[in-house]
């Protein structure tokens, strides 16, 4: 989890370093004080710039979380492997890996349209 979460702050930081350096001039201009400017000015606009790399990071965690298998977690792909050693589903390879891509797919393109409408309402660029 620690490299996940080091992967998200970079992709915070590099957010961060997309804004000018004149908004947090302007806040301070405006009286704003170091934090409330970052919380108020420089961090949402961060954010706004961050969300592609973000949202593509949770669809790449989602997608990875398959690899915790060899860990010995339970997922999804391991619990369709208990589901096929059962008696009853022998040979229904092809129904239930495609209903764990279908799953996958399905999940990963509501993210990304999540993503993409979060993109839009925060859009500010007309």
């Amino acid at each position: 989890m620690c490299f996940i979460a080091f992967y998200l702050a970079e992709n915070i930081r590099g957010g961060l370093q997309s804004i000018p350096r004149g908004q947090t001039k302007a806040a301070k201009a405006l009286g704003f004080k170091t934090p409330l400017a970052l919380g108020l000015i420089v961090l949402p606009q961060a954010l706004k710039v961050a969300i592609p790399s973000i949202v593509r990071q949770f669809i790449s965690l989602f997608q990875d979380t398959t690899l915790l298998s060899i860990v010995g977690l339970s997922e999804l792909l391991r619990m369709s492997r208990s589901i096929l050693a059962q008696p009853q589903f022998l040979g229904d390879y092809a129904e239930v890996y495609l209903f764990n891509g279908i799953l996958f797919w399905i999940i990963c393109y509501a993210m990304s349209i999540g993503s993409r409408q979060l993109e839009k309402k925060l859009n500010t660029d007309h």
